[in-house]
């Protein structure tokens, strides 16, 4: 078929597409592709979200650092992650509920039709989900939960409401632990910053890293927050994640512990946004 670009200011990732599955033009642009190495991969508004063949890098390391830090995690919140694979590594776990609120039914539907990586979790027993915007939901919700997680796209217009104060502000009421994801801090430092500078009402936050080959040149970053000190205790983690029985193909506790030791450059923004 010819070749997918997802184009930025300064630079283009290509990937060999060999039949597009799926497309639609209604909340968001999306659109659902075979390649020729990745497998199947989601695109909204032109940003790739997903492939088949690395989105385990992302969601791994997105879900598996909070749930681990949280001692018994029963009840969980995700705010976006339509595509299913947010769920289900949270579902790894054995929580007695999760709650997915995604604003856009559409990428639910697509994705469980063209792609299915939530393995189905999206029709697990133990979820609920809710096409609302997570602004709104986490603002007028009487609920709590042990965690919370935001698996959001790029800022855009559907999206920008998750990266503002009153947002996280929100959050800090509901939730023990609380994890975002939050761009490349190295292409896309004004979004990383947005993100970091308005997460506001936890005691603590921290910046950890990871590795994505097909997103914005590879580099990942994530914050995770709490309302009671965080600590990285190897010990505890491995602990945890052997009496969960947790199977994956990218996250490790020895990994875990070590996506917080960060480049110097990253520590000095970090300095400059405390």
């Amino acid at each position: 078929m010819g070749w997918f670009t997802e184009q930025h200011e300064h630079f283009g990732l290509k990937i060999r597409v060999t039949k597009k599955l799926f497309e639609s033009k209604n909340l968001q642009h999306i659109q659902i592709y075979e390649t020729s190495g990745f497998g199947k991969m989601l695109v909204l508004d032109g940003a790739i979200q997903l492939t088949e063949e690395d989105e385990t890098f992302y969601h791994e390391m997105l879900v598996h650092v909070p749930m681990l830090t949280h001692k018994n995690p029963k009840k969980v919140l995700v705010i976006g992650g339509g595509d299913g694979g947010c769920v289900r590594e949270v579902l790894k776990h054995e929580p007695d509920e999760v709650v997915m609120v995604e604003i856009d039914k559409d990428v639910i539907n697509a994705c469980r039709k063209f792609i299915g990586i939530d393995k189905g979790a999206l029709n697990d027993s133990r979820v609920s989900i809710i096409n609302e915007d997570g602004i709104a939901f986490v603002k007028n919700t009487s609920e709590r939960f042990d965690v919370l997680i935001v698996d959001g796209t790029d800022p855009n217009p559907v999206s920008k409401s998750l990266v503002e104060k009153s947002f996280y502000e929100a959050c800090s009421k509901i939730t023990e632990v609380f994890n975002t994801q939050s761009q490349s801090p190295f292409i896309q430092k004004d979004f990383f910053r947005d993100i970091y500078r308005n997460m506001v009402g936890f005691r603590e936050k921290r910046v950890y890293l990871s590795y994505v080959p097909t997103y914005p040149l590879g580099l990942w970053s994530f914050i995770v927050a709490a309302n009671s000190k965080l600590t990285l205790d190897l010990h505890a983690i491995k602990q945890r994640f052997g009496e969960r029985r947790i199977e994956t193909k990218h996250y490790t506790p020895e990994l875990h512990i070590a996506s917080f030791t960060v480049p110097r450059w990253v520590e000095k923004i970090v300095k400059e946004l405390d």
